[in-house]
């Protein structure tokens, strides 16, 4: 073997294989390789923030087969990707495979093209150790960050959480933005609009506007009043303006434009925008995803000319050249676009087309013509209202330009208003003056994040996708739809036949894939906000972003940016040691319960924000309650948490007996005159129907839930749990095939493993033997709880048994804590 090659992804490896020549091999890292040890912190901070790197578990294989393919090898080609991340992974793989960083071969390329590919092998370059401590610098930046914070967070508010330096800031602009939602005072004005005749020399009408009033009144006495004024005035053209304008295309995408622009066209979440990304450019179809930057090669622009001059004409064309405003930015050096412009739609899967098409217009449009519009404003005098006017606008397209590729909704085309002279004569159509309400600040979605995080300087292209994921997976943030709520309006509405108001009603606050703290996020960013002012301050973050700029052009030593940095962090975390748990969870007095006169705190526990009713002195057992879904703990007050304790509740008896039967003939029920009694658990409230029966309430308020109501839902759990038994085999009592919440699988009751079934096969038709083969052959299930928490420590005892005998594994536990926040579990 002459060459081989080693690139980060499998898919990238077929690709960039068929364009080398047989005298190169293309393998794949799979990704990273090595990262900073699991075990401890990882960093001697005495040497200077030396890091302990390990190859992954995972990847010793991989990496055992790369060094036996280097000793075979005549050149080592690393052809990681081209940001700073891929330069970390070059050097990595050159450190584990024992290869001479100063002489190795590095290439880069921002397309997985021919031309693009065999340019890279003839102009090879080294290993770029400024971008890779600039790398290095933000892991173990963040490394420290997280791994010093993390354990404040454990013992002072609760076990399980996480900070990191992007991933808490992102955190702090949801809560944030939260509040400023709460505080928010709602506000209404009237608008007037509607439609007005236009009339001939004869009076006769020749033709219909929409008109608006620029401003809007305070009162609805206000804007009856002017109703009323224009019921009895006469109406005519007082000017009528007509100027050109031009609508110019936005630059090609970056990765957060991308992100944006897929969100709001597609509805893709960035997780899933970035997914589809890597394989159009793994399979050659764009360039690379990662980018801060807006700019085109010369020779992509020469290609996008002529496919806009061939598809739509010469006059369509307009070469343009987009600058990047972070003129420090360390990324890929061109936007994202496709590798042949000649290429408008690729085949495949049906969200790669999409993606792929919604990325080749906005690259092509960048590179076409001005749209070209025709604006007209009219104003409107009011014979008895000399001061004020109705105003009405057109905005007609002259020629489309951009428009023709990339239109998107993007068009405003208000329509041709009909001619008309000035000091003509119009007559009332209808106008109405709504009653519109003023709008709270937006809650972010994962866009409208990603925008502001890359306005505020937070982050980078590749940081953005990982940290919306991670805010989530840990429980600080949940994107979902809420329903908004009933809310009337009035509406003044004036014809021809006279005045009339009424009231008419909508739904307000409606919320779709929106980006909602959860009670734990306020905590933990008011607890750090107040303790690592520094770590959390937007401009702060940002700072650390331009010094890994820095870095990475060689103007800082990577150690004297971390020693600054941890110099001023410590202390605060040392500091923080001597903060109450009660302090940093923002326990919170309510008041005294009128009844008992024992007091009544909200606090923070292992499920959730909840009610403790009593303190716990003189060895009497305080009560608690769970907190009901929708209510926060930082404005909950007294009174609702009363309300809390009147649960559980009875609600009354099964009239009648309800039984349902599976497949097997085991039958599930209920009996007449059991109790149903409404409950709140940690996961919210239910309904227990007999011993260890519970059903959930879904819809419904525990506290006013009615008796028909609850049957509803107790007959629809028990028809449910008959329904999830799909097959049994008289043979064998203890494997089953059960419904799932992604479809039918199969388990095994005594061994607890659970085993597959493909979507498109039949489970009706498995039989048993193939039933226990998947069961044979599928993983063992994971443990939980205290027996996972034994596992591991068990695998070092077994290890260290093989070396001595003498030897013991150490005794691990866990520290208790706090009870569930919870009276009642289901």
């Amino acid at each position: 073997m002459t060459n081989l090659v080693i690139v980060e992804s499998p898919a990238k490896a077929k690709t960039i294989e068929k364009y080398l020549g047989k005298d190169f091999v293309v393998r794949s890292s799979y990704g990273h390789i090595r990262d900073i040890q699991k075990k401890g912190m990882g960093i001697d901070l005495a040497n200077r923030f030396e890091p302990n790197y390990e190859i992954s578990p995972d990847k010793k294989k991989n990496v055992a087969e790369l060094r036996k393919l280097t000793k075979e090898a005549d050149a080592v080609w690393l052809a990681t990707d081209e940001d700073r991340e891929g330069e970390a992974i070059a050097w990595h793989l050159a450190e584990a495979l024992k290869l001479d960083v100063s002489n190795t071969k590095r290439i880069v390329f921002h397309e997985i093209t021919k031309p693009a590919i065999q340019n890279a092998v003839a102009n090879p370059r080294t290993v770029d150790m400024d971008l890779v401590n600039a790398q290095q610098a933000r892991r173990i930046l963040d490394r420290i960050v997280g791994f010093e914070l993390s354990p404040i967070l454990w013992k002072k508010i609760r076990t399980g959480l996480s900070a990191g330096r992007v991933q808490s800031v992102a955190v702090r602009l949801i809560v944030e933005r939260e509040k400023e939602i709460e505080k928010f005072e709602a506000s209404f004005s009237f608008k007037v609009q509607g439609k007005l005749q236009l009339l001939d020399q004869a009076g006769q009408p020749c033709g219909e506007i929409d008109v608006k009033r620029n401003a809007s009144f305070d009162s609805e006495e206000e804007a009856q009043a002017y109703l009323m004024a224009i019921s009895k005035a006469q109406l005519s053209v007082q000017s009528l303006e007509e100027k050109p304008a031009k609508r110019s295309p936005k630059a090609p995408f970056t990765t957060s434009t991308l992100q944006q622009e897929a969100s709001s066209k597609l509805g893709f979440s960035v997780k899933q925008t970035m997914m589809i990304a890597q394989r159009l450019y793994e399979s050659g179809k764009i360039t690379y995803m990662r980018t801060d930057s807006v700019n085109l090669s010369e020779m992509a622009i020469a290609q996008a000319q002529e496919v806009v001059t061939s598809n739509y004409g010469a006059e369509y064309s307009h070469s343009r050249r987009y600058k990047t405003k972070n003129a420090d930015a360390q990324e890929a050096h061109e936007a994202i676009r496709p590798t042949d412009f000649n290429v408008s739609e690729v085949t495949g899967e049906r969200n790669e087309q999409r993606l792929y098409q919604l990325i080749w217009r906005r690259a092509i449009a960048s590179q076409m013509a001005d749209a070209q519009l025709q604006r007209t404003t009219v104003e409107i005098a009011i014979s008895n209202l000399s001061d004020d006017k109705l105003v009405a606008k057109g905005e007609v397209i002259t020629f489309e330009g951009f428009l023709k590729v990339y239109d998107f909704g993007n068009k405003n085309d208000d329509g041709i208003l009909p001619p008309m002279q000035i000091g003509q004569a119009l007559s009332l159509g209808e106008l109405t003056a709504r009653q519109s309400f003023a709008r709270p600040p937006a809650r972010y979605n994962e866009a409208s994040l990603v925008r502001t995080l890359e306005e505020m300087g937070i982050g980078r292209p590749s940081t953005y996708a990982p940290t919306i994921d991670t805010v989530q997976q840990r429980g600080y943030v949940v994107k979902e739809d809420r329903e908004g709520t009933p809310r009337d309006y009035r509406q003044l509405t004036l014809n021809a036949e006279g005045m009339n108001a009424e009231t008419l009603s909508e739904m307000a606050g409606s919320e779709k894939n929106k980006l909602f703290p959860t009670d734990i996020a306020g905590i933990v960013t008011n607890f750090l906000t107040k303790h690592f002012g520094d770590v959390l301050d937007y401009q702060f973050t940002a700072k650390v972003e331009d010094k890994f700029d820095v870095i990475a052009s060689g103007k800082l030593e990577w150690q004297d940016m971390l020693e600054d940095f941890y110099s001023q962090f410590h202390p605060k975390v040392e500091a923080a040691e001597d903060v109450s748990r009660e302090e940093a969870g923002q326990a919170r007095l309510l008041g005294n319960d009128p009844k008992t006169g024992k007091p009544m705190f909200v606090k923070i526990g292992r499920f959730g924000p909840y009610v403790q009713l009593g303190d716990g002195e003189n060895e009497e057992k305080p009560q608690f309650a769970s907190l009901m879904p929708g209510q926060k703990m930082d404005v909950l007050k007294l009174e609702d948490a009363l309300e809390l304790f009147k649960l559980p509740r009875e609600v009354g008896e099964m009239p009648e007996s309800y039984s349902a039967t599976a497949v097997d003939g085991s039958t599930f029920g209920v009996e007449a005159g059991q109790k149903l009694i409404a409950k709140q658990g940690p996961f919210g409230p239910y309904l227990e129907y007999g011993t260890k029966k519970y059903a959930p309430i879904k819809g419904y308020d525990p506290l006013s839930i009615t008796l028909e109501e609850a049957v509803i839902l107790v007959e629809a759990k028990i028809q449910a749990e008959a329904e999830k038994i799909v097959k049994t085999f008289p043979e064998n009592a203890d494997v089953k095939i059960l419904k799932g919440r992604w479809g039918p699988y199969i388990t095994d009751l005594t061994t607890k493993k659970n085993a597959k079934i493909a979507k498109d096969e039949d489970a009706l038709q498995l039989t048993l033997e193939e039933c226990i083969k998947r069961l044979d052959e599928a993983p063992e299930p994971k443990k939980r709880g205290r027996a996972a928490a034994k596992k591991a420590p068990a695998k070092k005892a077994a290890a260290k048994k093989t070396t001595t005998k003498k030897t013991t594994a150490k005794k691990t536990g866990t520290k208790k804590t706090a009870k569930p926040a919870s009276k009642t579990s289901g």
